[in-house]
């Protein structure tokens, strides 16, 4: 799936290992925040379909697979989006396009000027999620992550 909105290019995850046997299918969310009874405020997702810079967006990449056999799922994150975190935490990522891999809190990024500094969340190019057999024998399931439209 890709949604074009504002300039805004959300792409579908790319083809797990072992695609044969593994099915992805993924949505974006637009994040809105609503007045609610009480002086509370409601929570709402809403289907991406104009983004604008700002906008706090919600991925959705469901996977459903017919063996239970290890797999990984590799997405790409829009340049046009600043990663803000997963659901789960249990993902890798990349911060130069998808050459190396590891947690967040492990990897450095190297300036301009040559200096190292630790990777923050804006610099994800990619993320990865490692799915064990045991889990893929299950049938499906589901990976989030959150993202700030730059």
């Amino acid at each position: 799936m890709a949604v074009l909105a504002a300039g805004v290019a959300v792409t579908a995850p790319m083809a797990a290992q072992a695609a044969d046997a593994v099915q992805l299918a993924s949505d974006v969310f637009v994040e809105r925040f609503h007045p609610a009874p009480g002086g509370r405020t409601a929570r709402v997702l809403e289907r991406a379909e104009r983004l604008q810079p700002g906008d706090r967006v919600v991925f959705v990449v469901n996977w459903t697979a017919r063996r239970g056999k290890d797999f990984t799922v590799t997405n790409p994150l829009p340049r046009t989006v600043s990663f803000q975190g997963t659901a789960g935490g249990d993902e890798e990522v990349s911060v130069d396009g998808g050459r190396t891999w590891g947690l967040l809190d492990d990897l450095v990024v190297r300036e301009a000027d040559g200096r190292l500094r630790h990777a923050v969340p804006e610099d994800v190019t990619h993320l990865r999620w490692r799915v064990p057999g045991a889990m893929a024998a299950l049938g499906n399931g589901r990976m989030t992550y959150r993202g700030i439209v730059r």
